[in-house]
């Protein structure tokens, strides 16, 4: 796999460190999910291919111990708040004298710097305060927050991510490591360049929910059908456009223009009228082989068992019949070969992971003891 042979320290937390470790495990690399000692059940799900290491971070040892996992490491994955490592005393400076060719990612969401750094938020406030959330909702409503994939996974682990394989890439080449700081609040406006840089081009200049890709357009929409289901519709080129109108069974000449912006809610009625007269495998049958730009909205329960998807194996089970997307993306050498274990619990790989560290087993015994550690009785390999 593409990353394979590269070590990665991922100091436990929820939402988009964990993601960004899922992805470097997924390409390869041997991810180490550091858990606190007596931290019980972990909310996190995203911990396919990584191993659990539980270490008392309130000892010395503890500290003594993270710090060796660490420089003899090739990345660290950090997501705590601005000093919470330096604390510590193992923050980037310090690990990076011992291992210059460390690569320490600082995931956060609003960066090392500026009057933000050390104050709590989540998504929806990073999208806030990233300028796209201002433009995301319908006409006349408040702005809306699409779950909280924008700033968390998009801005914040999928970008995180970027940004260590650049990193090791670029290490190459200088042997040299470096700090990445990862801002969720610029990942999120960095995603959204599109909307900044397509204003010149009347894309974005008219209110939230009336331009052509936020909802405004009626042809760049969700419509219902009659079973209670939805239908995507994006057909914005006058081609697909001519095409959508084939299968609705609608005459052009008798409509208003396409680009009418002020017959826009006339045409979503008639649109809307039409979809209800169908249900959605109807639809899809209809414009299934056509370029009308119009598909499913697949749920959960659809999404596998879709003709497409299936085809090309788009998700997977895991050993417990979990299902969830496949990495992406494909590449033709060195695909990602995810595990399909289930679950990971707290302190599972301790013992297991030390030793391949360099511990000997009386030295990891005599920490188990003392309480420095932590492994989980049933299924650490002790």
């Amino acid at each position: 796999m593409a990353l394979a042979g590269i070590r990665v320290v991922e100091l436990a937390g929820l939402a988009p460190a964990p993601f960004c470790g899922m992805i470097l495990a997924d390409f390869g690399a041997k991810v180490i999910r550091v858990d606190r000692t007596k931290a019980g059940s972990s909310l996190d799900t995203q911990t396919r291919g990584k191993r659990s290491v539980a270490i008392n971070l309130k000892t010395s040892e503890g500290v003594a111990l993270l710090r060796k996992l660490c420089v003899q490491s090739d990345v660290v994955l950090e997501p705590y708040r601005k000093g919470v490592m330096e604390k510590l005393r193992l923050g980037p400076q310090e690990l990076l004298k011992e291992n210059p060719g460390l690569v320490y990612a600082r995931l956060t969401g609003y960066g090392q710097s500026g009057m933000y750094a050390s104050a709590a938020g989540h998504d929806i406030n990073y999208l806030a305060m990233s300028g796209l959330l201002s433009r995301l909702g319908r006409s006349g409503e408040k702005p809306y927050a699409p779950l909280n994939l924008l700033a968390d996974f998009a801005g914040g682990g999928l970008t995180c991510a970027l940004g260590i394989v650049l990193a090791l890439l670029e290490r190459t080449k200088s042997g040299k490591g470096q700090i990445i700081d990862a801002s969720m609040v610029e990942g999120a406006a960095y995603v959204g360049s599109f909307v900044w840089k397509s204003h010149s081009i009347g894309m974005w200049d008219r209110p939230r929910g009336e331009n052509m890709l936020d909802s405004g357009a009626p042809f760049y929409d969700t419509y219902l059908t009659s079973d209670a289901k939805y239908m995507a519709v994006g057909a914005i080129e006058p081609q697909f456009y001519q095409q959508l109108l084939q299968g609705l069974e609608l005459d052009a000449d008798q409509l208003p223009p396409q680009m009418s912006f002020d017959d826009w809610p006339q045409l979503r009625r008639i649109f809307s009228e039409r979809f209800a007269l169908k249900t959605q495998a109807d639809w899809s049958r209809i414009f299934d082989g056509t370029d009308a730009c119009v598909t499913p909205v697949l749920s959960f329960d659809q999404v596998s068992v879709h003709p497409h998807n299936q085809d090309r194996g788009s998700f997977m089970k895991d050993s417990s019949g979990e299902e969830s997307p496949r990495p992406a993306p494909l590449l033709s050498r060195t695909p990602a070969e995810p595990c399909v274990a289930s679950g990971l619990l707290t302190g599972e790989h301790t013992a297991e992971v030390l030793q391949e560290y360099g511990f000997k087993t009386s030295e990891i015994d005599k920490m188990l003891a003392a309480g420095v550690v932590e492994a989980n009785a049933i299924k650490a390999k002790l």
